[in-house]
């Protein structure tokens, strides 16, 4: 898994993973291996959004603080 893999290019290739799953044309070992790269995935979505909520976070506390304070 690369970590230079957008939060969009992980999701898209979960939901390729998820479709391909839901068909049940795969074998058993293909399965396994899938819902392996899914989880890999899932935790590198999981991530991007962690990271993402924290920048907003602090986004909106530097915002916060250049406010000019009303009386």
């Amino acid at each position: 898994m690369s970590d230079e893999m957008t939060f969009e290019q992980a999701r898209a290739e979960l939901e390729q993973i998820v479709r391909r799953l839901e068909d049940g044309q795969i074998s058993l070992d293909e399965s396994l291996k899938l819902w392996e790269r899914g989880e890999q995935l899932h935790a590198l979505c999981l991530a991007r959004l962690n990271q993402a909520e924290q920048r907003v976070g602090e986004l909106l506390e530097r915002l916060g603080r250049s406010e000019p304070e009303q009386k």
